[in-house]
């Protein structure tokens, strides 16, 4: 079997995701880990016996990676560079944290032949392929109105602490609403337009956040999301269709059981009105809540996207979630920045 050489920057929880995953696929072959902490690195390398850098150029140079997974933020220097030295590079969500350093990460696997893949692992959650397959045969017709909804006082302290650079734009975007934003599209299409607004309520500037989307197809959308509510924590999508069936998703949640402490909601289609399906929906929930329970759902699904990139490039296929996908998303984020800086719509394509 063909292999790939592999390789990590970031050394974090995610880091060790990405790391067994590499192990444990027979298609890849992880060589190196990068850490600006070579302490650090060096620590992780011991545990999967791989080699240890605290520079990207030389990794590459001397353990000639042709894949680098990207599992730290604000890592797009090193991406860009990884990439014009002709690695395929796969980026944790965002692909980055404006538009301007998505384009160049781009442009930088244009110039080296590189592919770029964005993770976006809850495209391969069961409730929201079901969402996919659904509007491809046609069940619903043609979609036309779009909603995410993500709301709860539980996640944020975890977007104050994971922003060190309070200069960054949009942070409950950029940290908590990738993943639904990532769905949205993938349902829905391309975008036309967005106009926002936001608020500032308890916790910090940019807490509360309401976005109007017209999509190409004609349809429209809404995007919701607040740290401020004190409810417990949960992000859906919801897609309705011409015909009049409405289909969705709970993509993440959390039940409070005791103070301090919470337990995650299984993903499940919480809306199902398909014709002659409606009565399959607790029959799914059951079924889908039994299966996440069985696994470890954040290696699984990390080891399904980083599996389903490496077989785009062994066989030279589109991988679920490509570096373009990616940017898109950061381009939702983007307009909602300047929408509400310009107190006006914006319109697609940006620059």
């Amino acid at each position: 079997m063909n292999k790939l050489r592999a390789a990590i920057v970031g050394c974090g929880n995610v880091g060790h995701l990405h790391a067994s995953a590499f192990i444990n696929l027979e298609q890849s072959d992880f060589v190196a880990v990068c850490d600006q902490d070579i302490d650090q690195a060096r620590k992780f390398a011991k545990q999967y016996g791989v080699k240890a850098y605290d520079n990207v150029e030389q990794m590459v140079v001397e353990t000639k990676p042709q894949l680098i997974s990207i599992s730290t933020s604000h890592a797009h220097q090193d991406a860009i560079l990884a990439a014009k030295m002709g690695c395929h590079i796969l980026v944790e969500k965002p692909l980055a944290t404006n538009l301007a350093d998505c384009d160049a990460i781009l442009a930088a696997a244009k110039f080296g032949g590189a592919k770029v893949g964005t993770v976006c692992k809850r495209r391969f959650y069961r409730p929201c392929l079901r969402i996919k397959q659904a509007i491809e045969s046609g069940k619903i017709g043609r979609p036309i109105i779009g909603t995410v909804t993500m709301v709860g006082r539980a996640h944020h302290q975890q977007v104050n602490s994971s922003n060190k650079d309070k200069s960054e734009k949009g942070t409950i975007f950029v940290n908590q609403v990738p993943h639904q934003l990532d769905l949205l599209l993938w349902y829905m299409g391309e975008v036309e337009e967005v106009y926002s607004v936001w608020n500032n309520h308890p916790y910090r500037e940019d807490d509360t956040v309401a976005a109007i989307i017209k999509f190409k197809n004609g349809g429209i959308g809404n995007i919701f999301v607040s740290s401020s509510t004190n409810s417990t924590h949960y992000g859906k999508v919801h897609i309705h269709g011409d015909n009049g069936a409405s289909i969705g998703v709970q993509t993440v949640g959390t039940v409070k059981q005791i103070e301090g402490e919470a337990a995650i909601t299984p993903p499940y289609n919480d809306i199902w009105t398909v014709e002659g399906e409606a009565e399959k929906l607790a029959v799914w929930k059951k079924e889908d809540s039994n299966f996440f329970n069985s696994i470890d759902s954040a290696y699984y699904y990390h080891q399904l996207q980083i599996e389903n990139f490496i077989n785009s490039l062994l066989n030279q296929t589109k991988p679920l979630v490509d570096g373009d996908m990616g940017r898109q998303t950061v381009e939702i984020i983007e307009a909602v920045s300047r929408s509400r800086a310009q107190k006006s719509a914006i319109s697609f394509p940006i620059k």
